[in-house]
């Protein structure tokens, strides 16, 4: 305290949860974190200082530190500030799907195609189609009664 002065801030006080979860077997996280091999990169465990170097300040409210491999340990490489938002398409539930040499999510697949996250789910499970043509088949649109509907995958 007498160094960093800044026990009981938000970011001092995330360090030291992050820690207690991947190196206290007795707190209520640990399954979900050290259990399961995910430590915290060891200058980090030993300095907030360092920590907080590294990291930076949160950029908004809405951020939280984030880890790119949901696997991997909080290092400097794995970590960074996110939303909410981000954090939500980052989960090890999340389906991911590899194309072109290129990972993402079904969510940012839907955002980066312009089909929608439905409509890739629709053509990969419901109607068993390759990765290909789920990702790259433009949308088509329905005339019914003189009026156009919404795009739909279901021909």
């Amino acid at each position: 305290n007498a160094t960093h002065r800044r026990t009981g801030d938000y970011l001092h006080r995330i360090w030291g949860l992050m820690i207690q979860r991947c190196h206290n077997p007795k707190n209520p996280a640990y399954s979900r974190y050290g259990g399961r091999g995910i430590c915290v990169y060891a200058r980090w465990r030993k300095s907030f200082e360092t920590f907080a170097l590294d990291i930076g300040e949160r950029p908004t409210l809405e951020h939280t530190i984030e880890r790119r491999d949901n696997d991997g340990s909080y290092t400097p490489n794995n970590c960074y500030w996110a939303t909410r938002s981000q954090q939500a398409r980052n989960r090890r539930s999340d389906r991911r799907i590899t194309f072109n040499a290129m990972t993402r999510t079904v969510a940012e697949w839907g955002e980066v195609t312009g089909l929608g996250s439905w409509n890739i789910r629709q053509r990969i499970d419901r109607y068993l189609w390759p990765i290909e043509k789920a990702l790259t088949t433009p949308l088509r649109t329905r005339h019914v009664h003189g009026r156009f509907l919404a795009a739909s995958t279901s021909w």
